[in-house]
């Protein structure tokens, strides 16, 4: 017999790594996403491209725009236009607070990641700043560093531990 799967279990479909770089990620929200039956089928295969996503709230919705999600190859005239914009399900004040922020401090609602959660859709939604050049060179410096350091401490590990085999 087929297992159930385990209540709260994930399964990935696709993550926007740019927004990571070009965002200063300040909070992050989980949403549902209100989707066609051919879009669920098409996620299923992993096509999405979260890449120049972003999220807008117009008359107390969130509306994900930019967001390309292909259209199913077997969906003949039910399918979808890819670049559709799709409403995003949130709490009411939820949506209160994004609305504030965005319109007060000139931040951007970025999508980071669509995922399967108990087989519904769901999307990572972050509230972000972008960041200016000079942010970009020092997340990266530092990131570059800390690399370095796990080297060092892997290729110190391995010596030690070498050493003492002869």
């Amino acid at each position: 017999m087929a297992e159930r799967k385990k209540s709260g279990q994930t399964k990935p479909i696709a993550s926007n790594r740019k927004a990571r770089h070009n965002y200063e990620i300040l909070e992050t929200y989980e949403a549902g996403i209100a989707l066609a039956g051919t879009e669920v089928k098409s996620l299923r295969n992993g096509a999405c491209n979260l890449g120049d996503g972003y999220a807008d709230v117009v008359g107390g919705e969130v509306i994900l725009r930019n967001v390309h999600i292909s259209p199913y190859e077997q969906g003949n005239r039910m399918n979808h236009d890819p670049f559709r914009p799709r409403k995003l399900l949130l709490h009411r004040r939820e949506i209160r607070k994004l609305a504030a922020q965005t319109a007060q401090k000139g931040l951007t609602i970025v999508p980071l990641a669509f995922y399967f959660k108990d087989g519904h859709v769901k999307c990572e939604l972050a509230l972000a700043r972008g960041k200016k050049l000079y942010d970009k060179r020092a997340s990266e410096t530092e990131r570059d560093l800390d690399r370095k350091v796990r080297q060092a401490a892997r290729g110190g590990m391995r010596r030690r531990a070498g050493a003492g085999d002869e």
